[in-house]
């Protein structure tokens, strides 16, 4: 192997292992803080979590459309990190051995489900429409980015009234940690252990970069499924970690927070691109991610409130069957028709 490449590697293996520890950590203390402040997991993942472990969209996006001039990578990062969240679940049902995940998690989340499920439709509407340059802008930016951000924190706040309200109703399986550590310790702990994974999450893209180009990997397709996958490592690590200490909420809000999260970076994207709007300089083949990704998120509010108790062949349940094959059909769209 050439030493470059094998250097690009140890890089990033260095990267994921520190996002790993950090990830761990991160969890736990996110837990706690959900059982020491009497918010619910879900609220905790939906935004603490979900707004550290996007960062690394969030850097990317801006990075592609100001310094490397390639939007297609920044929407394609974004959607492409929308339906590996979500095929993601899939991963989380397989390896919660007890029960379907589906079963377990809190109803709540369906309504940020929902409203993930209206930012992909506005997403993949503007695609299409914006394929007319003369559509009226706001300047350089599209009239969809301050619709989409005026979207996410609409979703926000009623999501913040609905768990407040709920959280006296319920009462969650709680795990205790430490049952000696106070608020403040916890969240002096999560503040620690987010600076790290946003330090690597910088990096990361980076790496993701220079072993793209070390590998010859320039198609599209190759570099926006690989840089999507990158990008979202810390949502994977702190997912898993949430799972491993039975906050299945906590893992569940992240996946879908960290969703709302992306669609509002594509906003942010939308207002550094200069040359803009950014959805009318992007291929028209983004619209299958957007679509896959509406499609997965309304199978997922399906496992949520039918909750189906069974597994095909004790692995998973035909809810995550289903996402599994959404998640391989736009892959082979983008191999097909995403060069």
């Amino acid at each position: 192997m050439n030493p470059d490449i094998a250097i690009v590697w140890l890089s990033l293996l260095a990267c994921l292992v520190v996002i790993g520890f950090a990830g761990v950590r991160l969890s736990r203390y996110g837990d706690i803080i959900a059982e020491k402040s009497g918010l619910s997991r879900g609220w905790v993942g939906l935004i603490l979590l979900a707004s550290v472990t996007s960062l690394p969209e969030l850097v990317t996006g801006i990075s592609a459309v100001t310094v490397a001039d390639v939007p297609d990578i920044a929407v394609g990062n974004i959607l492409g990190a929308c339906v590996f969240n979500l095929g993601f679940i899939v991963v989380l049902d397989f390896l919660y051995r007890k029960e379907s995940i589906y079963t377990r998690a809190h109803q709540g989340n369906v309504l940020s489900a929902g409203y993930g499920i209206a930012l992909l439709g506005f997403v993949g509407f503007n695609l299409l429409l914006h394929r007319d340059t003369a559509f009226p802008t706001l300047g350089h930016v599209g009239f969809y980015s301050p619709i989409i951000l005026l979207l996410y924190f609409l979703a926000m706040r009623s999501l913040y009234r609905y768990e407040k309200a709920q959280v006296s109703e319920y009462v969650e399986d709680r795990v205790e940690l430490h049952p000696e550590m106070s608020l403040r310790q916890a969240v002096q702990g999560y503040a620690s252990a987010a600076l790290v994974v946003v330090a690597a999450a910088i990096w990361l893209p980076y790496i993701a970069g220079d072993l793209a180009a070390a590998m010859g990997w320039e198609q599209s397709f190759v570099g926006t499924l690989f840089v999507a996958a990158v990008t979202t490592a810390p949502e994977v690590v702190v997912t898993v970690a949430a799972l491993r200490i039975g906050a299945i909420d906590l893992a569940i809000g992240n996946l879908f927070g960290s969703n709302l999260f992306n669609i509002a970076i594509l906003a942010i994207d939308d207002l550094v691109y200069l040359p803009g709007p950014l959805l009318g300089d992007v291929s028209i083949s983004h619209i299958a991610s957007a679509f896959s990704a509406m499609m997965m998120s309304g199978l997922a509010v399906v496992g949520l409130v039918l909750r189906p108790p069974s597994r095909i062949f004790r692995t998973v349940s035909w809810i995550s069957l289903l996402l599994f094959v959404i998640y391989l059909l736009n892959t082979l769209f983008l191999y097909l028709y995403g060069n």
